[in-house]
């Protein structure tokens, strides 16, 4: 029986191991971290920026496969909520910049003003969605 158990850790840690680690390499290929370090003007910081977005795909990882809990109360999980929230709407909008999708998407309805309120309702989108699943989900 103790066998069974740690094939499957081992198999459900390595394939965990798997997708994170090609996220990470679609991350630094993409040139995401580096551009939120140039963004921020903190391009010195740039290992420490990619130690961490390691650390916390292996703390993730383990999380999902051990499932332990993390006694947190109702204020840590809020503060993940909005900090995993600030990561997605993040992620989606570097990945619109980077593809270069507002601009082509500007042209092609002829939009000439009003850019930066488009893009801050977005943001404002996701930051609500991602507190409405957050609210129901708990």
């Amino acid at each position: 029986m103790w066998i069974k158990q740690i094939i499957m850790a081992a198999v459900g840690l390595s394939c965990g191991l798997a997708v994170a680690g090609g996220l990470f390499a679609l991350i630094i290929a993409l040139g995401l971290v580096a551009e939120f370090a140039d963004q921020t003007h903190t391009a010195r910081h740039i290992f420490l920026y990619e130690d961490a977005v390691a650390a916390g795909g292996i703390l993730g990882n383990l999380m999902s496969v051990y499932q332990f809990i993390v006694p947190v109360g109702p204020a840590g999980v809020g503060i993940f909520g909005i900090f995993s929230g600030i990561f997605v709407g993040a992620w989606a909008m570097a990945l619109t910049e980077i593809v270069n999708i507002v601009p082509i998407f500007t042209r092609r309805i002829d939009m000439r003003r009003g850019l930066a309120l488009v893009i801050a309702v977005m943001a404002l989108g996701r930051t609500i969605g991602s507190l409405i699943f957050y609210y129901f989900r708990w």
